[in-house]
Order: structure tokens, then C-alpha cells, then sequence
């Protein structure tokens, strides 16, 4: 079925370790868990960024560019049975996102900085991802890894998680492998709460989240990780 992908609304809020619970435990009370966490309410996400020569995507990131792209590579619980290659953009306070599955062949020659072939029979999102990938010259950098606590409110299409322990990795070439090793990006028991809607948030969801007492953050998970990245990133 083809994606009618439109934008979203997206903000982003850094959380101690007592309001990380307290928020956790109410909004578990109003929202449903995502259809597809375990029976601990999350999975673990694990990302590969991408970014050209110049460092682009971090540095229009860090000066707060209105308009920006971003490439990644997702695979859930370690598990590479299911790899999503995706295209997420910004304008302002809103995001779209663009993906495809792909193969493992495929992901590895990503993991390798060579941007898959693209042929006629390819999905058309994913020849335009590939094709932009390979004019803007993209290249693997870091590791995004972090455990999620993902609920959804049908009314607003509202969608809120809660990301714990983020960690970085420069372990590219074991992308897809049980275990990589990471480092923690946040103070330790911070975490980010992500509330994203379409058209509106419901004003019970609102009344409990008291958003105004929680530190919004303008920076990605891409940009942390990249910033505070012990072996060898970009520099600090």
C-alpha cells in the first residue's frame, strides 16, 4: 500500500529520573502501549545516521536550521529481520518521515558508505532516498541505541514515548549484531519525552503531562550522540 506521509507535529522535553516515572505512570493510565512493544511495554531501537563529508546534518542541527533532513537506518530489538531505511524532515517544530524496508544486503553496503544500486523495480521511496543519499555523497557516523516506552491516543493521533538510557557507538561494522558497545550520552537517569500529533493533543493527555515544568530540548538523539561520542566523533 503506497504512504500518504504528511507532517507531524514534534516536541521534545529532557526528563529526570523522578519525572521520567511520574509522568510514565500516568500517561500509562490514560494511553494504550504501542501494539508492537514486549511485555515489559518497550523495545529497544537502534539507529544508523548518516551524514556527508561536511557534517551537514550536525551542523544545521546545532545552529537550529529551519529546514533539514536526516538519513537513517532502524532495526528493532537487535533484530535484523525487519531493517527500515528512512528519510526524516524538519520545518520548525514539524516532521515528516519517509521509509522503506530493505534488505540486509542492502543495509550492509550502507554500513560500508556504498549506497545500493538502484533499479526499476525498487519502491519508489526507496529509489528517492537512495538517490538523494548518493548525490549528498551520505556516509555511516554514529550509532543511536536507546529503550522506548511508546504509548498512542487514537483521538489526535497523539503519540508519546519516553526514551531511556541513549547511548552512542561508533561500532559501525556491527550495526546489525546482538550486542555493540555504547556509551550514555545523558547525566545519568535522564531520559527524552517525545509528544507527537497531527492535528491536536487532548486536553486530559495535557493536564498530566505539565509540560511546562519539563526542559525542552531542540536537539535529536543524531546530534547528542554525535556531540558526546567518546571514540572519535565530532568534536566537543
Amino acid at each position: 500500500m503506497k504512504q500518504n506521509p504528511k507532517y507531524r507535529h514534534e516536541y521534545k522535553y529532557i526528563c529526570d529520573a523522578a519525572q521520567n516515572a511520574v509522568l510514565k505512570t500516568r500517561i500509562r493510565a490514560l494511553m494504550k502501549s504501542d501494539s508492537h512493544c514486549g511485555k515489559d511495554g518497550a523495545y529497544c531501537i537502534r539507529s544508523l545516521y548518516f551524514d556527508d563529508w561536511n557534517d551537514s546534518c550536525y551542523y544545521e542541527n546545532e545552529s537550529g536550521v529551519g529546514s533539514r533532513d536526516k538519513y537513517r537506518i532502524r532495526i528493532y530489538n537487535a533484530d535484523p529481520g525487519r531493517i527500515t531505511l528512512e528519510r526524516k524532515s524538519k520545518e520548525r517544530s514539524m516532521t515528516l518521515k519517509i521509509s522503506s524496508p530493505i534488505t540486509e544486503e542492502m543495509c550492509r553496503q550502507l554500513m560500508k558508505g556504498k549506497t545500493p544500486v538502484i533499479t526499476e523495480d525498487m519502491p519508489e521511496q526507496q529509489k528517492e532516498i537512495f538517490l538523494e543519499m548518493q548525490q549528498k555523497c551520505m556516509r555511516p557516523v554514529v550509532i543511536v541505541e536507546y529503550l522506548r516506552y511508546p504509548f498512542v491516543e487514537q483521538n489526535g493521533n497523539v503519540r508519546i514515548t519516553f526514551d531511556e538510557n541513549i547511548r552512542s557507538s561508533n561500532e559501525i561494522d556491527k550495526f546489525l549484531e546482538p550486542e555493540i558497545s555504547a556509551r550514555p550520552i545523558l547525566t545519568r537517569g535522564q531520559s527524552v519525552l517525545e509528544v507527537k500529533w497531527d492535528e491536536f493533543v487532548p486536553d486530559y493527555i495535557i493536564q498530566q503531562l505539565q509540560l511546562d515544568s519539563l526542559q525542552w530540548s531542540s536537539f535529536s538523539k543524531y546530534y547528542l550522540c554525535r556531540r558526546y561520542n567518546s571514540y572519535g566523533g565530532i568534536r566537543t
